[in-house]
């Protein structure tokens, strides 16, 4: 096997930008599921199925998927736009609920990028 295709270990500041976008991740998913069932449900909770597409990004996340670091980033950004539109209509538990969510969904995608930015740098020739 050639060097430039050797599986190496992940250096810390990957395995950082990983454990932050895992966390970050399972935190918003426990936080849209929350909201929706029992904090503040709009309706009859049917809305906490906005965490279903998110349930696929743990996994992939936790085995440094470069494809599902990709999708995160640009998923997360309908999680802070409907945070920023309920953060601004709601008032009550929902507007703060609703920031939490644009925070981690701002945390979700500096740790994917992050990744995604170590590893197109460390893949490039020296």
């Amino acid at each position: 096997m050639s060097p430039a295709l050797e599986r190496t270990e992940p250096r810390a500041n990957e395995r950082l930008s990983r454990n932050v976008a895992f966390g970050a991740t399972v935190a918003l998913i426990l936080l849209c599921l929350a909201w929706e069932l029992w904090l503040a449900p709009t309706g009859r909770g049917t809305l906490a199925v906005k965490a279903l597409p998110l349930l696929a990004a743990p996994l992939g996340l936790w085995r440094y998927r470069m494809y599902t670091y990709r999708w995160v980033a640009l998923l997360i950004w309908l999680y802070v736009l409907e945070g920023l539109v309920r953060a601004t209509s709601e008032g009550g538990p929902g507007q703060w609920l609703a920031l939490g969510e644009v925070i981690l969904g701002v945390v979700v995608f500096v740790a994917c990028t992050a990744q995604i930015r170590l590893r197109l740098a460390a893949a490039k020739p020296a």
